[in-house]
């Protein structure tokens, strides 16, 4: 029970600066080989956060145990986050900002 807690204190650590965007975040964690034991990455975690505004994103990893693949997956959410909200904020600023180009010259009147 320990090592879940540790797992929702690094998903806390590790996705904080989103949290005014994020609405929700559903982890999903499984042994994907319980009965055979033969690939040492069973331990599956997939995060699904849900933006406002926005259809829900989701990652997976695969680790040996689950604090690992807890922290890959919220490694891999961080990224896709801060790449989309980045994408998301440049949109918005270009929608936004004045526009700086030179104004096309007009053609001299031919008289």
């Amino acid at each position: 029970m320990q090592q879940l807690h540790n797992s929702g204190d690094t998903l806390k650590s590790k996705l904080e600066r989103f949290s005014d965007h994020i609405t929700r975040i559903e982890v999903h964690l499984s042994d994907e080989n319980s009965s055979a034991k033969q690939d040492g990455n069973d331990k599956r975690c997939l995060l699904e956060a849900r933006l406002q505004g926005m259809e829900p994103m989701a990652v997976t990893e695969h680790a040996a145990v689950v604090g690992q693949a807890v922290s890959g997956a919220a490694d891999k959410l961080q990224r896709k986050l801060s790449s989309v909200l980045g994408k998301l904020r440049d949109k918005q600023s270009r929608s936004v900002s004045p526009d700086f180009s030179e104004p096309e010259a007009a053609e001299p009147e031919q008289g």
